[in-house]
């Protein structure tokens, strides 16, 4: 099986994958507060981590993907009590809300999906253990604590040291806490919250104890990839490492994998600089598979800049690729053929380098497009491997006429509602025209048809038409 290298944010360096049982990965990734709509960093989230699942796959990795929901949080309470809405309601319907924006991605649905709230036996049950183990405790709040000070190893992910967190908090004394730095396990009821039976009494988990608990369920002690966002590096996913190692014994996750930040014109997404997208929003305006390509063209640790111009370029590479298929007969590539694929695997092999796999695709496109005039087999088998390629990145999987035409939100024709036949038999007068000789004619209805927005392309084999 191909050698793969990933950068582990656990060690700062790339690293040559060695799954910890062979030909089989276990992989967790961090997933959704579900209170809202999906913003584009989730977008980025779910894209990246499908890519990796997608390409392990193709290697012949047998993949169990796990991505967590949490149905529960401080968040989800608010917004429940400013909607007037019960908390089950809410989640269950922003939970379906994230399957069709993440189906509309083409993000292929995780292994399992496991629920905090449907989680909370395993969650007590891990609390429990770190009590059991001095690594926890019971404030005289309520409230049950880690004991960072306990974990020897604290700080190993982010690289922060514990002297250097503690001399920088500012905490309002709190007499529950033996330190600071100490970090909630379980909350204890509070009115009007929703709570579960515990020896601690009712409450309901932290948000940090629940990824240990769950991704230890589904994939056990030990596993080979937990990812997430570079904003859960720390504290959430320090503190995961913290919590599962002092309740199993054993090391946690062999590979930490950090997708980067999303900025809007190169400033941080965020919803006070009012310029926070959900992915709803982007998709009235751009076909899915150009954001998804959006999200592919820079590497899932560099910065992902969100703008127009982006996007505005990425649809318009989606149309060359396309259009570089468009009325190929495409057959199944030659398993002989090297070159191509060599490149593309050594692309993804080398961390997941999207960027360079999509260059390789580009290179197949302009190979097909010399031969295209002599239509040959050479450029039907290329069409057949560019599609295999590009499917491998959950791109180039629609028919190219279907794409060439549809363009999401675009003026001319669509506002003006000529339809797809309106425009066939504007196309068919046109060619009768020219076959009258009437070049005039001809002319005047490629020039409405410009006008438009529609572009019609003559060829050997007849004259075809995409929406600009």
């Amino acid at each position: 099986m191909q050698a793969i290298t990933i950068y582990n944010s656990l060690t700062g360096n790339k690293e040559t994958f060695v799954p910890i049982e062979e030909g089989k990965v276990r992989m967790y990734v961090c997933g959704m507060t579900i209170y809202d709509f999906c913003h584009l960093g989730h977008a980025r989230v779910m894209v990246v981590f499908d890519i990796v699942t997608r390409y392990l796959r193709h290697l012949g990795y047998e993949v169990t993907y796990v991505r967590n929901i949490t149905d529960i949080d401080d968040k989800i309470i608010a917004r429940a009590n400013e909607n007037q809405e019960d908390i089950q309601d809410l989640t269950a319907r922003f939970t379906a809300l994230m399957h069709e924006d993440a189906a509309a991605l083409g993000i292929l649905a995780p292994d399992q999906e496991p629920r905090a709230t449907t989680s909370m036996d395993q969650i007590i049950a891990m609390i429990a253990t770190l009590i059991e183990k001095d690594y926890a405790y019971q404030g005289a709040n309520g409230d049950v604590y880690y004991v960072v000070s306990r974990f020897e190893h604290y700080g190993q992910l982010s690289g922060k040291r514990i002297e250097d967190l503690r001399a920088g908090e500012r905490v309002a004394i709190d007499e529950s806490k033996r330190d600071p730095l100490d970090f909630v396990l379980w909350k204890a009821a509070k009115p009007g919250e929703p709570s579960w039976h515990s020896p601690w009494g009712d409450g309901r988990p932290g948000w940090h104890i629940e990824c240990s608990a769950m991704s230890t369920q589904c994939l056990g002690a030990h596993f080979d990839i937990h990812g997430g966002g570079m904003d859960l590096k720390f504290p959430h996913h320090e503190n995961e490492i913290a919590q599962s190692e002092a309740a199993t014994g054993e090391h946690f996750v062999n590979y930490w994998m950090h997708n980067g930040f999303v900025k809007v014109d190169e400033e941080k997404m965020s919803k006070s600089l009012g310029n926070f997208f959900t992915v709803r929003e982007i998709l009235q305006r751009y076909r899915a598979e150009e954001v998804r390509y959006f999200i592919l063209a820079s590497h899932y640790r560099s910065p992902l800049n969100y703008s127009q111009e982006n996007l505005d370029n990425s649809k318009a590479a989606l149309t060359r690729l396309y259009t570089a298929l468009r009325g190929l007969s495409v057959v199944a590539p030659d398993p002989n053929e090297c070159s191509y694929t060599d490149a593309f695997h050594a692309a993804m092999s080398d961390d997941f380098n999207t960027p360079e796999a999509i260059a390789v695709l580009f290179d197949i496109a302009r190979e097909i497009n010399r031969h295209r005039d002599t239509a040959d087999k050479e450029a039907q088998r290329l069409g057949g491997l560019l599609r295999q390629l590009g499917g491998v990145l959950g791109l180039l999987q629609s028919e190219p006429e279907v794409f060439l035409r549809e363009v999401a939100g675009s003026a001319g024709a669509a506002d003006a509602g000529l339809s797809d036949a309106a425009i066939d038999e504007l196309i068919a007068r046109r060619l009768q025209a020219r076959a009258d000789k009437d070049w005039a004619e001809a002319d005047r209805i490629r020039d409405e048809l410009d006008a438009l927005g529609i572009l019609l392309e003559d060829g050997a084999t007849g004259t075809s038409w995409r929406r600009k």
